[in-house]
């Protein structure tokens, strides 16, 4: 049975940890990288990786929930809770989708909510409480990919063999939209205007921040 793992970032604070998240999901065979709630970022430090990545977007974290789960996907926050499982451990059962939360104040109850289980990553140094958004991930992903059992990658050399670009790539500043889409998105935005995540404004002049990218809305 093939495995697939997942990516789910929710109203990320620093939109430029986007970038280099994507370099690490297409180091580790991550099939999706879904964004919940604000779609705009900055793919600095991303390296081209962006292009080999599949984007989606969700209003909303039950919407995310929901496509997870009519994929059979499990939902796993990176979290340090009371019963949160070492990620060394490998406390895996099938295909996989990962949370990460805000990078200063982690993962918030409702995030928390949709969750079906919680790993750590144990640390041995005594000089900082938690690790970067995107170091965290990378360490979580390699050891969902360890446990999964997917195959390395070829190399040549001292680097990693990258493939070749899809030859049809869309030039967006973020996900596609359609006209339901723009429509629910307003609406979302009127709902929730009390928590500062959707400002008019920016959406439409982040543009020049931004590099190609290959998305899939929802």
């Amino acid at each position: 049975m093939g495995l697939d793992v997942y990516v789910v970032v929710h109203n990320i604070a620093k939109r430029h940890n986007v970038g280099t998240l994507a370099r690490s999901a297409t180091a580790f065979g991550v099939s999706e990288l879904i964004l919940v709630g604000r779609r705009d970022f900055n793919c600095f430090g991303s390296h081209g990786s962006t292009s080999h990545l599949r984007f989606r977007h969700f209003h909303s974290l039950q919407d995310a929930r929901l496509f997870l789960k009519e994929k059979d996907c499990d939902i796993c926050g990176v979290e340090i809770t009371d019963d949160a499982k070492a990620v060394n451990q490998h406390p895996f059962k099938k295909s996989t989708a990962f949370l990460l939360g805000n990078e200063g104040t982690g993962l918030s109850a409702k995030e928390c909510e949709i969750c079906d289980f919680f790993v750590y990553i144990p640390q041995y140094g005594c000089g900082t409480a938690s690790l970067n958004v995107t170091v965290a991930a990378s360490i979580v992903l390699h050891q969902f990919g360890v446990w999964a059992g997917f195959p390395e990658r070829t190399r040549d050399g001292n680097k990693f063999i990258v493939a070749d670009r899809p030859v049809k790539q869309a030039r967006r500043n973020y996900c596609t939209e359609t006209a339901d889409a723009i429509i629910e998105e307003r609406k979302s935005r009127r709902e929730n205007a009390s928590n500062g995540f959707f400002d008019e404004s920016r959406n439409s002049t982040s543009s020049s921040n931004l590099l190609n990218a290959l998305f899939v809305d929802d």
